[in-house]
């Protein structure tokens, strides 16, 4: 179980593991390293940098630090009543195998404001056996889930961008 501690006067949880800390302190969190993280990997190739910034404006974030540096990331988008969907975990290529990733999951299903929801949801196509762990199965009703997906929409923001 992880134990967060709060700041009781801006509400930012912080979990400490050895030398390694999570925190929901929105000003750690290094823009430049998310971004270069997201723009190169499979689920989010290519997204502008201000969309990024647009997605933790909007998200509950959580950081993952060595010392200063940024070597992790995941955020929830949620109504904090009902529903959660996990997106953008991460974790430095050279910081695997510690279970670091599990610890950052973890860490954001035991946040205060995430508890008593009915369905966290999360796409993944090569971590199912990091989110089994923590409970998460296959859908099962996927003929009842929806979606509205469109891959190639950073690629049209960039050329928009440098028109």
């Amino acid at each position: 179980m992880t134990s967060f501690t709060t700041d009781q006067s801006s509400e930012i949880q912080q979990s400490r593991r050895g030398e390694f800390l999570i925190s929901t302190e929105r000003v750690r969190l290094d823009l430049d390293a998310i971004h270069a993280f997201l723009t190169d990997c499979y689920w989010a190739k290519g997204i502008p940098k201000e969309v990024v910034a647009r997605s933790i404006k909007h998200s509950l974030c959580f950081g993952m630090y060595l010392g200063e540096k940024q070597i992790g990331f995941a955020r929830v988008i949620s109504d904090y009543a009902t529903y959660a969907y996990i997106g953008d975990v991460f974790v430095l290529e050279e910081f695997r195998g510690q279970g670091l990733g599990k610890w950052l999951m973890q860490c954001i299903m035991e946040h205060p404001w995430l508890q008593g929801l009915r369905r966290w949801s999360l796409v993944t196509r090569d971590a199912h056996g990091l989110y089994q762990q923590l409970g998460f199965r296959p859908l099962k009703a996927p003929e009842r889930w929806m979606e509205l997906h469109r891959p190639d929409v950073y690629i049209r923001l960039g050329s928009e961008a440098r028109s």
